[in-house]
């Protein structure tokens, strides 16, 4: 998951830590930039387009109460003691926490899990194209003693609970320091290898990371074999991308200029030429799990804001940095082209945060939704309850527990919206969050 703000600072949730708390709570502020805005490009409707298989409703049954459950630097599972134990040690511990885990969110009346299964160019199953994460062993390629997705899977549907494989499509590491090179290109041997050393051409650096090259097709089609490998072997409910397609800073751009000269033939800028990829791995990704298993879900998880009214007519009435300009998704045509089962924007702003309204959003994104058959899930920043901050006083007051509540009634309140997913699993056992767990509990817990 990841913020956004305006003049395309960027900030990663899931690699935050309370550390960077008050950086945050400064860098949430949504603001106008004095730059010229964005050339307004209205997305017209595309011509009727129906999946290749019908889209079948998903939890049609009962609201998505959801969590999304991160596995990136290691925020919510697996533990960070577990990594150095003895190989049967750590499998305890593991297994033990993510049992222990489950249990909680049953209690609490979750009823899907999204988790994180590739939180960069690392497997937590076991893949013949990716090697095994470093976060469960603390070395990329080493085999962990168990399959951690299987093992959710099994335990999840024991309690009824539903689970969703989260991709982060392009990430290839969460840094570039010398360490990680080596540790990248010392995957040589293993079989599989790293991305970085077997297509060193796709690799690019952005946000201070090594990503894929959204540009190359090849690279699209690898993405889409990875998922493909999941959906075929796996008892996955779904299958969900968040807002990491096109990332890049000020101060670390993605430079394609290269695969823009061979690729981007036809396209009057770079970025409609972006927004084509992007959507290309969106087409391709949907199709074939359609093809696969019609039965599971296909979703993403996009910034909250789509485009700023100011900047298109279509947009929604806010100023913050939006995913068509920022990521180049257009997350809103994909909804009206049928590509989706569902989507879950996170929408992690307060109804008093006048440059993003909560209702503001969620009432935007179920127009959106309302003539399609796509489900709508609203994203809710449960990382922010009980933290001060300057901008939004709202997540403090009475632990935080007047403004969640007042985000779910709309939630429930909206027919266009089927659920809510929090952010993220950890921020439930944290003291400052404890008033509204128990609130969450007496509302939707068994």
């Amino acid at each position: 998951m990841e913020f956004t703000i305006a003049c395309s600072q960027r900030f990663s949730a899931a690699a935050t830590g309370k550390r960077l708390a008050p950086l945050l709570a400064a860098a949430l502020l949504l603001v106008s930039c004095a730059s010229e805005p964005p050339r307004s490009l209205v997305t017209p409707l595309p011509p009727v387009a129906k999946p290749p298989v019908a889209a079948k409703p998903v939890n049609s049954d009962q609201p998505v109460r959801g969590v999304w459950l991160t596995t990136v630097s290691r925020l919510d599972w697996p533990p960070i003691a577990s990594v150095n134990a003895s190989p049967a040690t750590r499998i305890s511990m593991q297994q033990r926490a993510l049992t222990d885990k489950l249990d909680n969110l049953k209690r609490l009346g979750i009823n899907t899990v999204f988790f994180q299964v590739k939180p960069d160019g690392t497997a937590l199953w076991q893949s013949t194209i990716l090697p095994w994460s470093d976060t469960l062993t603390g070395r990329i390629g080493e085999y962990p003693g168990y399959d951690p997705l299987r093992f959710m899977l099994d335990e999840a549907h024991k309690r009824g609970m539903r689970v969703h494989a989260w991709f982060n499509p392009y990430r290839v590491s969460t840094n570039i320091k010398p360490a990680t090179v080596t540790e990248l290109n010392n995957t040589l041997s293993l079989h599989p290898a790293s991305v970085y050393v077997l297509h060193r051409d796709w690799i690019r650096t952005a946000s201070d990371r090594f990503v894929l090259d959204p540009g190359i097709p090849a690279a699209r089609d690898w993405i889409t074999s990875i998922v493909a490998e999941v959906v075929s072997h796996y008892d996955v409910d779904g299958v969900q991308f968040d807002d990491y397609f096109y990332t890049e800073t000020a101060s670390s751009r993605l430079n394609d200029s290269a695969t823009f000269r061979q690729y981007g033939h036809g396209f009057a800028t770079k970025a409609d030429w972006r927004r084509h990829n992007t959507q290309q791995l969106i087409e391709q990704v949907s199709r074939t799990i359609k093809q696969l298993k019609p039965e599971v879900a296909f979703g993403v998880s996009p910034a909250g804001v789509w485009r700023n009214l100011s900047h298109d007519p279509a947009g929604s009435d806010t100023r913050g940095a939006a995913a068509y300009d920022e990521a180049y998704a257009d997350t809103r045509r994909w909804v009206q082209m049928g590509l989706l089962d569902y989507i879950a924007p996170q929408l992690y702003w307060p109804f008093a945060r006048q440059a993003a309204r909560y209702d503001v959003l969620a009432n935007w994104w179920a127009n959106v939704v309302k003539p399609t058959r796509t489900q709508l899930y609203i994203g809710v920043a449960l990382y922010k309850v009980g933290e001060a901050a300057k901008n939004e006083p709202d997540w403090t007051v009475n632990g935080g527990v007047p403004e969640l509540k007042r985000q779910l009634d709309l939630n429930a309140t909206l027919p266009q919206i089927n659920g809510t997913i929090l952010f993220r699993e950890n921020y439930l056992n944290q003291p400052q969050t404890q008033q509204a767990v128990d609130y969450l509990r007496q509302r939707w817990g068994e």
